[in-house]
């Protein structure tokens, strides 16, 4: 999906709302359980329900993964599911030397049909690179995450400011604001003033409202662009707002909430 498709989408639903699919098999509704596909059951009823209401999905991977091929294949069918007409982000944080991230890009890109790739940058620009090769596809690149171990790394000084700094500066040279994202945490909302001078025309992914207590109004208000320039995410809140059978509409219900507060920030 390109920017210009993507920002299209956004218009024309009112909302910049990205939804988590961090589907956790301990935490789906009980009486799902029975299922033999419960995982992917419960993100098609999950998908079904929000469609109408957000522009992306987020994947993330890990919790697929830890489910062996069984998991994978969830995920497999579930991306597919989801389909062309919302951005499709796989949540897996890959980033690695040259010839490795060739192979990751290509199992996201090419064998599924993710839109976009969450990465880390600490190899450097040969570990990034090859995200950034395909037409119509990003990568996401991690800057100021909403983890308390973001005070390890990306908030010490580091060449006359933060390293998280350093890394938007030197990595948005990358690419361009066509193809690559900035993970940046709604805890943070301190920081999105400084971090929209320095990446005034990127999109940024921000995970962290709701479950986690990020200020949809505050980051609106300080990082959005003249063509939104946001996809905030909502994973727990959203598909966990019931555990009961009506979760699809308890679902529903918190995504048009997202939905009603963003359009009136656009």
């Amino acid at each position: 999906m390109t920017r210009e498709q993507l920002v299209a989408q956004i218009y024309a639903k009112r909302s910049y709302l990205c939804v988590g699919l961090d589907t956790d098999i301990a935490k789906i509704p009980a009486h799902l359980l029975a299922n033999p596909d419960a995982i992917f059951h419960f993100n098609k009823t999950i998908i079904d329900a929000t469609r109408e209401t957000c522009v992306a999905y987020k994947i993330n991977t890990a919790f697929y993964e830890a489910l062996g091929t069984k998991g994978w294949d969830a995920m497999e069918r579930t991306v597919h599911y989801i389909g062309a007409g919302h951005f499709k982000i796989a949540d897996a944080k890959r980033g690695d030397i040259g010839n490795t991230s060739d192979q990751y890009a290509r199992a996201f890109f090419e064998t599924l049909p993710f839109d976009a790739v969450t990465v880390a940058p600490y190899m450097g620009e040969d570990s990034v690179r090859p995200f950034l090769e395909y037409d119509g596809k990003w990568a996401i690149v991690l800057g100021l995450t909403s983890n308390k171990g973001a005070r390890d790394f990306e908030l010490q000084a580091s060449g006359g400011g933060l390293l998280y700094e350093k890394v938007l500066t030197t990595v948005s040279k990358w690419g361009t604001a066509q193809n690559l994202m900035f993970v940046v945490g709604a805890t943070q909302a301190e920081a999105f003033t400084r971090i929209r001078e320095l990446v005034p025309d990127h999109f940024l992914l921000v995970p962290g409202v709701g479950a986690q207590g990020g200020s949809l109004q505050e980051i609106s208000e300080k990082a959005m662009t003249k063509d939104c320039g946001l996809l905030v995410n909502a994973s727990r809140a959203v598909i966990y707002a019931s555990a009961q059978e009506n979760f699809a509409g308890a679902a529903a219900a918190v995504a048009i909430q997202y939905q009603e507060e963003m359009g009136r920030y656009l």
